[in-house]
């Protein structure tokens, strides 16, 4: 039997740490099932999926306020309604097509919007018949993820399933609130810290180690009461700057890869400054980690920061504000301990698979639903002209269904 996951682009992001959870969590359990992560992009065309991993890194760095409205006007609109590039899509559908034609697959999981539209577009119209589960990367849903056609969405919260039952007509019993799945090596117990040692801050800005790091660290002069780890990311400048800087309490980290490596590291400090990408977040909470966020990316961390706060799950740093003055104000701040306890257990409580053992099963039945499906010869119709009839059927569907 085979999975075919599907994130979008190259680069490290939440898209693949998803994808490369699931693949772990089935391989450490089976190996009757072979997964395979595939970039879209990459796989259409190596050159398109660097040029524009290229210009979206450039685009947010340098002008950060038009890709945000671009963003909202495109990604996630008031309406939230589908902004449908025919074009595009017809060249995606017809390489998607290709690649499930050669793979074979009997269950696809997406981990970004854009395929889970192809494959939605692909599913509705009778093209495709093995099982296809969104797993969604950020706390809300956005306008680009296929929503009629799938067979299961494990969604982040309970607030995004209601959205999705209520705004999309979307059958209850599809839709499971799952969190954000992690690696399993960040659900181990932590180890038990000293209340007479030095505090751990850990500073995180992503991958790429965005965010106004040096700042935050460099006013918090020769004694600190905290001792911070700067985890820099693949940024080799933010790395060098901050060995530059030479205080004592300060260290600089590169780009961790092992999981097992970042949990040991989760697991020495007592709080992160990190931003509000879906799937650090959720790693945090799960270590029981106090979270202040220094920044955010438009577009999703926006999103994101916003529905964190609202749920009192993470301290939004001012970036006027003294940075230990802030962390203090929470962390020597017993009620205000206790209320952010709850609020993350209420948050996790309110998870509908209880362990990843129950995940694992889900996933293994869609995936031997699809190998009837292939073995019955259902998979694929083979007719002429696929990426024509995916469009002729769209055009007949009212705007409420096409997403």
């Amino acid at each position: 039997m085979k999975i075919l996951l599907l994130p979008l682009f190259k680069m490290p992001s939440g898209h693949h740490h998803v994808a490369d959870a699931i693949i772990n969590l089935i391989e450490k359990r089976t190996n009757k099932i072979e997964c395979k992560k595939v970039d879209l992009l990459s796989y259409s065309n190596q050159l398109l999926e660097k040029a524009v991993s290229t210009f979206y890194l450039k685009w947010i760095h340098h002008t950060p306020r038009s890709y945000d409205w671009a963003y909202r006007h495109f990604a996630y609109t008031k309406n939230h309604k589908h902004v449908s590039f025919s074009v595009i899509e017809r060249f995606f559908i017809n390489k998607l097509y290709k690649l499930l034609t050669r793979e074979q697959p009997d269950l696809v999981i997406c981990t970004h919007g854009f395929p889970s539209l192809l494959m939605s577009r692909l599913k509705l119209s009778g093209i495709v018949k093995i099982p296809v589960i969104n797993i969604y990367t950020d706390f809300f849903m956005n306008d680009i993820w296929g929503r009629k056609g799938i067979d299961y969405h494990l969604v982040p919260n309970q607030e995004m399933k209601q959205q999705m039952i209520e705004h999309y007509h979307i059958k209850e019993r599809s839709i499971i609130v799952t969190g954000i799945p992690v690696h399993e090596s960040f659900l181990k117990p932590g180890k038990v810290k000293s209340h007479y040692s030095q505090k751990k801050i850990l500073i995180a800005g992503g991958s790429s180690g965005l965010g106004n790091i040096i700042d935050l660290v460099k006013h918090t002069g020769e004694k600190s009461n905290y001792q911070y780890i700067i985890l820099c990311g693949n940024n080799k400048k933010l790395y060098h700057d901050i060995l530059k800087l030479k205080l004592d309490d300060v260290k600089a980290l590169p780009y961790l890869s092992s999981k097992e490596e970042m949990n040991q590291l989760y697991d020495e400090v007592d709080a992160i400054v990190t931003k509000p990408g879906g799937v650090t977040i959720s790693e945090v909470l799960r270590k029981g980690l106090p979270i202040f966020v220094h920044s955010a990316l438009p577009g999703q961390e926006y999103i994101n920061l916003q529905y964190l706060k609202n749920q009192h799950l993470v301290y939004e740093i001012d970036q006027q504000g003294n940075l230990e003055t802030i962390i203090s104000s929470v962390l020597q701040n017993e009620l205000e301990m206790r209320r952010w306890k709850k609020a993350v257990q209420t948050y996790l409580d309110k998870f509908e698979i209880p362990s990843t053992n129950t995940l694992f099963q889900l996933i293994s039945a869609n995936t031997l639903k699809g190998a009837y499906f292939n073995r019955s010869g259902y998979q694929f119709l083979r007719t002429r002209g696929v990426v024509n009839k995916v469009m002729k059927y769209m055009k007949k569907i009212s705007p409420i269904d096409n997403v």
